[in-house]
């Protein structure tokens, strides 16, 4: 496996300079409409994790649009675009790329799809730094420690989006690119302003978290392998998948992770049955996941009214999940309705980490009490 695309750097300058000037632009509506000057040191920091938190929701859909809408190699090579700090001044490159394939990844469209991704991609990252240094400003040693474990976690989140590019969407890099998104949703959660007074209870509230948090990890990394694979209409018809209950599947050649997009490990071809294994397994822990979060969302019904909004908030995601997926397959896997299943899932990501965030800091009472 070669990337065939080298790495250039010498745009480097210009992206930093267009990440800076959005983050300037964020930064500035923040201080002066949202009250940041107005926030303590240790407030600010938990201001701009929410900031950064949203930039990053906004991000993760979009970098689905990038997907869904082909335009994952418009740029393809990395950071820039054709050693560019844009489409604009890449035009002619991008011209004789579509010149030579009109159907092919490259198109001025793309190139800017898949640029706009790259340029806030660098702006979250200026945002975490900016967090980090505000923690340190603060002398605050928890909020230090979160915020340099998110700046590691995104610098890797980069490394996969240039080996996303490099490697021609290798379905395994594109995944692990995906659930890196989802992950660094939940680490900005974590450091999200939290709530009091609602925290588990006992062993059965946290128990139900646990639960619920690896159901959607597990459900995450499922249905990203699902879109990698171009694997949504593997099965036809709902609740059967081509009119049969059991169909023919082949699982180990559907999850075997070290081959390129639609190939198996030997180069052939890969097979219909094991596309159809991917979008089955999916679909079978689809049931699992709505009975963990229906069990978090019943913990949740009975701790006060706070939590019983919460837990509205949380069981109408999951509905709108089955609701989206249900209708990517009988519609024939419709970009708004992929684009909604992909925000919904970002959107329960956020939840759990809102609900373990109040479970840590719950935690850190009682024990410095």
């Amino acid at each position: 496996m070669t990337s065939g695309v080298a790495y250039d750097w010498t745009s480097l300058t210009g992206l930093a300079l267009i990440a800076l000037a959005i983050v300037s632009v964020v930064l500035m509506i923040a201080w002066w409409r949202g009250g940041l000057r107005r926030k303590s040191r240790t407030q600010r920091v938990a201001a701009l994790a929410v900031l950064t938190l949203f930039l990053c929701f906004d991000l993760v859909v979009f970098g689905a649009y990038t997907r869904l809408s082909d335009s994952g190699l418009g740029c393809p090579d990395w950071p820039g675009c054709y050693a560019t700090a844009s489409p604009v001044a890449a035009s002619q490159d991008i011209a004789q790329a579509q010149a030579l394939a009109p159907e092919g990844p490259v198109s001025e469209r793309k190139a800017w799809i898949e640029m706009i991704h790259r340029y806030f991609a660098m702006a979250l990252g200026t945002l975490i730094i900016l967090m980090l240094a505000a923690a340190a400003h603060a002398r605050d040693a928890r909020a230090g420690a979160l915020a340099g474990v998110t700046l590691a976690w995104v610098i890797a989140q980069g490394v996969f989006g240039a080996l996303t590019v490099t490697w021609k969407l290798y379905p395994a890099i594109v995944t692990g690119h995906l659930l890196g998104g989802m992950g660094l949703l939940a680490l900005l959660s974590l450091q999200a302003p939290a709530r009091a007074g609602d925290a588990p209870r006992g062993a059965r509230d946290r128990w139900a978290l646990a639960l619920a948090a690896l159901a959607l990890l597990l459900q995450l990394a499922l249905g990203g392998w699902v879109s990698t694979n171009y694997a949504v209409l593997a099965c036809t018809g709902f609740p059967q998948c081509n009119g049969q209950w059991w169909p023919a599947m082949n699982w180990s050649e559907g999850f075997t992770f070290a081959r390129e997009l639609g190939k198996r490990a030997d180069g052939a071809p890969i097979a219909m049955t094991a596309l159809v294994a991917i979008q089955w397994t999916h679909r079978l822990f689809a049931l699992v996941f709505a009975a963990a979060m229906g069990w978090l969302v019943a913990r949740l019904w009975r701790r006060g009214e706070a939590a019983r909004r919460r837990a509205v908030i949380i069981g109408g995601l999951v509905v709108i999940q089955l609701a989206t997926g249900l209708s990517n397959v009988v519609l024939g896997w419709p970009l708004v309705a992929a684009l909604a299943h992909t925000a919904g899932a970002a959107a329960l990501v956020i939840c759990i980490g809102f609900e373990a965030a109040a479970a840590l800091n719950s935690r850190n009472r009682v024990l410095s009490s």
